[in-house]
């Protein structure tokens, strides 16, 4: 059973007063303040990270440029690709319409001979004429250069044809012995030996008052079979007139 003499150990505490304080303690004088947080001063930020106002200026100017030169960009690509597709402009195309070769004697180590090219250069553009400079001009036999001469700086209007003729001479030019034995051996065979041409020049198109900046022309001419027997001295081409192809 439970013992009523027990004395009572629970909550309110002994000897207080109705209102929670201890009769010892008692209520806290009138007039009595606590204190409170301080309230953050007017126009402060609460966050501790500061904000750089030049930082925030550059990054926009930078944005404006990106844009800008991202937009002249997109207007240039849009431009010509209209000037593209009204002009279609197209490389120029060369043939070698005839190849001679006289006095041809090959030493030990060297080379003498004389030859001419005729060559037609053709402009396929209806709407763009075309500015040669000079031409550099070289014959080779695999790939060792027996000859080079320069063509006259030349223009061509739209849809046009030009005649070029171009002139080589070599007196006892050294030639490596490899080139020496490749063409004996050919003109043993057959009398022919195969020779190949290069040429290079600036050209300009131009249409109007639209005009392109000098680019470089690059044509080849290959698998030009002259007939060279042993016993003769001077070849032409063989197979008629062959077509070049052209690069820029």
């Amino acid at each position: 059973m439970e013992d009523r003499n027990r004395p009572v150990t629970g909550y309110p505490a002994p000897n207080s007063q109705p209102n929670g304080y201890s009769a010892a303690v008692g209520p806290p004088p009138a007039g009595t303040a606590y204190p409170y947080a301080a309230a953050p001063p007017p126009h402060s930020n609460p966050y501790p990270y500061q904000y750089d106002a030049e930082s925030i200026r550059r990054a926009t100017c930078l944005r404006r440029i990106f844009a800008f030169v991202i937009g002249l960009v997109v207007i240039f690509g849009t431009v010509t690709f209209i000037v593209w597709l009204v002009l279609r402009p197209q490389l120029p195309e060369f043939r070698v319409d005839s190849f001679s070769i006289s006095n041809f004697t090959l030493g030990n180590d060297s080379l003498t001979f004389s030859s001419e090219i005729k060559l037609t250069a053709r402009n396929p553009n209806k709407k763009m004429k075309l500015g040669y400079d000079h031409i550099d001009t070289e014959i080779y036999y695999q790939s060792y250069s027996l000859s080079e001469t320069t063509v006259a700086p030349f223009y061509q209007g739209t849809k046009n044809e030009t005649s070029l003729t171009a002139r080589f001479a070599a007196a006892g030019r050294y030639l490596d012995k490899a080139a020496v034995d490749g063409i004996s051996g050919e003109r043993g065979k057959n009398g022919n030996v195969n020779f190949n041409v290069r040429m290079i020049s600036r050209v300009k198109f131009e249409a109007k008052a639209w005009r392109t900046r000098r680019r470089f022309l690059k044509v080849f001419c290959g698998d030009l079979v002259l007939g060279l027997p042993a016993t003769g001295r001077s070849g032409v081409l063989s197979g008629g007139p062959r077509q070049c192809r052209v690069g820029i």
